[in-house]
């Protein structure tokens, strides 16, 4: 198909889907949020594949079970929507709006009943969604400082989303491989410095 094709089948699509529905804004990183999507499925897959009881098994990370990269997972959706959010709205921190009602402690986390758990990755990646959806140029080219204190430009929240979200699918030990992974993002993450 060609760009003009393309171009003409997203009109298209757009025009079905009517005024409500979101669109990334033409000045996100479309390849970025590409590999944090479909890492995300994927995750999803390796994550829905395990019952229950199989959360309290040990993940590939030293001391975590599943329950816990679930949980950091979870959370680190959190921190990057947070992130994108104070960009949509011109603020130059991220901030938890009731600290006290933000536990985000992985090992907190990792006590949660499955359903809880499961609950948090699937509406934290949502959150996450949204507010990059929702975010215009203005938004994309900000940084925001974390709560850690970390600069972080917004445009490559979608590459961290991207990193992280691959990687914790390895960390589940459910067979998930790295020749998954799209041959692209393999090839960036060596660029970055990773092995997989």
């Amino acid at each position: 198909m060609t760009d003009h094709g393309e171009e003409e089948a997203r009109a298209r699509l757009r025009e079905r889907q009517g005024s409500g529905a979101r669109y990334d804004s033409p000045a996100a990183p479309a390849r970025d949020l590409l590999w944090a999507r479909r890492g995300t499925a994927y995750f999803a897959r390796k994550l829905n594949e395990l019952p229950d009881s199989a959360l309290d098994a040990p993940s590939r990370v030293p001391g975590w079970s599943r329950r816990h990269v679930v949980a950091h997972v979870g959370y680190h959706a959190r921190s990057l929507a947070r992130l994108a959010e104070a960009a949509r709205n011109g603020m130059a921190e991220e901030v938890l709006a009731e600290p006290e009602n933000q536990i985000e402690d992985v090992e907190f986390g990792a006590t949660l009943p499955a359903h809880a758990l499961r609950y948090l990755f699937q509406h934290s990646e949502v959150h996450l969604n949204v507010e990059w959806r929702d975010l215009n140029e203005t938004g994309w080219k900000a940084s925001v400082r974390a709560l850690n204190g970390e600069l972080v430009p917004v445009a490559r929240t979608p590459w961290l989303r991207a990193r992280e979200i691959w990687l914790r699918a390895l960390d589940l030990d459910n067979k998930g491989s790295p020749a998954d992974f799209p041959p692209d993002f393999a090839d960036a993450l060596r660029t970055d410095g990773l092995a997989i």
